[in-house]
């Protein structure tokens, strides 16, 4: 499908930065783990109908297993750890920033899964890194109190990181529908527990977490999970995390386009270095040609 391979990146892109959107909306009116267990369940009823309506393949048991891993790592650890550290206070562009390091762990770790890492695209890497710090430099607060938070957007960083590389390792080719099932099966299991012992489990079903949950089922997660595990089959890892970089910017656009936060010349500049980062990590090669 060469159309698609064409659009998943900026599509992937478009729908990751949106994130940050869903998150502002439901916080104040949400428990962050509450919101991600009723997510997740939804998430779960809408593959699973749509798994039996195409009489979809399952995986086997071993297959399972090693979804179940990848699940609670890309899905439990990395959602549960960003949201719940903006939710005690951590400002959205530290977490990005965080979270932004996914390609550099990635990159650093290829090598595990015997994908080899270019001196270009290390390059690149560096080059999308210092773009990231750039458009979001002005939103960062590293002050003091911010210790647990912090370890949580870590812990996240890890989870997504970690999660990635397993199942690119482990079981890179599996059906989207049944194994989403699978996956978020796994992360609500996780969840949900944590949301019962730590939170009072409110949420509020007003028209802003309507609107989230909404988006976070159908477009975040069906939509947004399904290209990225679909970039994961068909290109390599670290060019495909790569374009992660690219979220804090798009975001940022959202957000002065949305909110009408300030969008300066120097988050512009980040902008351009970081495409020229993502362009060094994923473009390819030319083959040389004879005299």
């Amino acid at each position: 499908m060469p159309a698609l391979d064409r659009i998943a990146p900026p599509l992937f892109i478009f729908i990751w930065a949106t994130g940050y959107i869903v998150a502002k909306l439901a916080a104040p009116y949400a428990d962050p783990l509450t919101f991600l267990s009723w997510r997740y369940a939804g998430v779960v009823a809408l593959m699973l109908g749509l798994a039996f309506a195409a009489r979809a393949q399952w995986p086997t048991r071993r297959e399972m297993l090693h979804l179940a891993v990848a699940g609670i790592g890309i899905q439990a650890l990395y959602l549960a750890g960003v949201w719940v550290a903006i939710r005690q206070g951590l400002p959205a562009g530290t977490a990005a920033l965080v979270v932004n390091l996914q390609p550099v762990l990635v990159a650093g770790l290829a090598p595990l899964i015997g994908e080899r890492v270019a001196p270009r695209q290390w390059l690149g890497v560096a080059l999308g890194l210092a773009g990231v710090v750039l458009v979001i430099w002005h939103k960062l607060n590293l002050g003091a109190g911010f210790g647990p938070p912090l370890l949580l957007c870590l812990l996240a960083l890890l989870g997504i990181t970690a999660g990635t590389l397993y199942q690119k390792r482990f079981v890179p080719h599996f059906d989207l529908r049944t194994g989403q099932v699978v996956q978020f099966t796994a992360a609500l299991a996780v969840t949900l527990p944590l949301a019962w012992a730590f939170e009072p489990m409110r949420i509020e079903w007003n028209a802003q977490v309507l609107i989230a949950m909404a988006w976070s089922i159908l477009v975040l997660t069906a939509g947004g999970i399904s290209l990225m595990f679909y970039m994961l089959r068909h290109g390599r890892v670290t060019a495909v995390t790569s374009t992660m970089y690219l979220v804090p910017s798009v975001t940022s656009v959202m957000a002065w386009l949305l909110f009408g936060e300030t969008l300066g010349a120097q988050a512009i500049a980040g902008m351009v270095v970081t495409l020229l980062g993502v362009y060094l990590v994923v473009a390819r090669k030319r083959p040389e040609t004879l005299p």
